[in-house]
């Protein structure tokens, strides 16, 4: 698209204000015409959810947030017109931008950054995506691989980003590495498929046996477990591993969990990864249980996305293994029915990515 054939509005959603719970509404505004020098003009094809874009909605996500503008973080689109500095990229590109709009390198230590889709990290928050079209500096754009759907390659900013470095960015792994990955959403349904290309034994749960026995068609790597049914983790995993434990663990719950995640871990050198929070940052246990990291040369790791380093270098990986993302999508929601997009993601009936496509 040339910036002759731009129009002059474009439709987008955003966040209500007033008491929670709250929705999305749909408005029209005029599209800007002339980009800043270093800023990318670019025309969404998809726009993946995330379950923080409902917390934000519904008064349960942990820390401040925007209260109106546009929600969600996670796109793909092509890149429509640029401004007259633009090195990095051409008209056409495919393209996504970075969770982390500060953070590029992944070496800032003294400075919150802004993240996309309306959370308040120190630095104000940075803007959402579910519109047409959105600008970035060209800065925090990154290719996406080319031979993923507009669909497959919305998944990336955040889920797919989380996945890579939860799991430690799983590029070159000792063989017999095993990872758990706590429930089937976003993140631990990607951090499924980037096992199975990295040739890691995932153990993966959920309280569904059917939506088990669909993941665990996708390879004879996968196992499984039904954590209602089958509530001791420890043991779970232990008879999983042959008593061994597990790498990895991508904690998707929050801290109550957290003890009985180290408990699951390998006797030396493994990772409980901290993501979620399902569990509203609640626990029961006593912080003497916390030895247990030294007992096991144990590693928690904060998780909140990673850099465009990160992002460059999953999408280096996905090429390079051809990654098939394509069972990865639950469904697929048109541009008008996001609000039922962001229904059917509360519902919890999905298994990994609910994507609107615009």
């Amino acid at each position: 698209m040339s910036p002759q054939t731009l129009p002059h509005t474009y439709r987008a959603y955003r966040k209500t204000s007033g008491p929670f719970p709250r929705t999305i509404e749909l408005f029209s505004a005029p599209l800007l015409q002339q980009l800043a020098p270093r800023d990318v003009l670019i025309r969404v094809r998809a726009v993946a959810l995330n379950y923080r874009d409902i917390a934000m909605l519904n008064g349960r996500y942990p820390t401040d947030h925007e209260n109106a503008g546009l929600p969600c973080s996670d796109c793909a689109g092509e890149v429509a017109a640029i401004g007259s500095s633009v090195q990095g990229f051409q008209i056409g590109d495919r393209v996504s931008p970075c969770f982390n709009m500060d953070d590029l390198d992944g070496k800032q230590r003294d400075e919150e950054v802004r993240t996309l889709g309306g959370s308040v990290m120190g630095q104000g928050a940075g803007p959402g995506v579910l519109g047409e079209y959105v600008i970035f500096s060209e800065d925090v754009l990154v290719r996406v691989p080319k031979y993923l759907t507009w669909e497959e390659a919305s998944t990336l900013p955040c889920a797919g980003v989380t996945a890579w470095t939860a799991l430690g960015r799983p590029r070159d792994v000792q063989p017999d590495t095993t990872m758990l990955l706590q429930g089937t959403g976003g993140v631990s349904s990607f951090a499924l498929f980037l096992c199975i290309a990295a040739n890691i034994t995932p153990i993966i749960t959920s309280s569904s046996d059917a939506k088990l026995l669909q993941l665990a068609s996708l390879s004879p790597l996968v196992k499984t477990f039904n954590y209602k049914t089958h509530p001791d983790q420890i043991s779970q995993v232990k008879h999983l591993t042959d008593g061994k434990g597990v790498d990895v663990v991508i904690n998707n719950t929050g801290v109550a969990s957290l003890i009985a995640d180290l408990e699951s871990l390998r006797s030396r050198h493994g990772m409980v990864s901290m993501v979620g929070m399902l569990d509203n940052q609640k626990a029961e246990w006593e912080p003497s249980a916390l030895m247990l990291v030294t007992r096991k040369l144990a590693t928690i790791q904060g998780t909140r996305v990673g850099s465009k380093k990160d992002f460059q270098e999953l999408n280096a990986f996905l090429e390079e293994k051809e990654v098939d993302l394509n069972s990865l999508i639950d469904r697929t929601f048109k541009f008008d029915q996001a609000k039922e997009a962001f229904e059917y993601l509360e519902s919890g009936n999905h298994v990994g990515k609910v994507v609107i496509k615009i």
